[in-house]
C-alpha cells in the first residue's frame, strides 16, 4: 500500500517564496511532496481549481487545507 505525503507544495523555480516555504518545511522536519510547475505545467489547471482561479506560487496543501502564499505573499505566474 502506498502512503501519500500529507503536505504537497506546488512551486515554481522563479518564485523565491517557493524556496522559502520549502526551507521552512525542511527546518521543521515536515516531509512534503513538491510539484514543480515549470516541469509539470499541466498542473496549473489544478492550481487554478484549488485557489479559486489564482495562478500563484507557492501553494501548499496540508491535510486537505489549501494555503496559497508564503506569509501572505506569493509570486503571480
Amino acid at each position: 500500500m502506498t502512503t501519500r505525503t500529507a503536505v504537497v507544495v506546488y512551486t515554481h523555480p522563479d518564485c523565491h517564496y517557493s524556496r522559502k516555504l520549502k526551507g521552512e518545511l525542511r527546518a521543521e522536519g515536515t516531509p512534503f511532496e513538491e510539484i514543480n510547475l515549470s516541469r509539470r505545467p499541466e498542473m496549473w489547471e489544478e492550481i487554478e481549481r484549488i485557489t479559486g482561479g489564482e495562478r500563484i506560487t507557492p501553494v501548499m496543501v496540508r491535510d486537505g487545507k489549501v494555503k496559497h502564499d508564503f506569509r501572505n505573499v506569493g509570486c503571480v505566474c
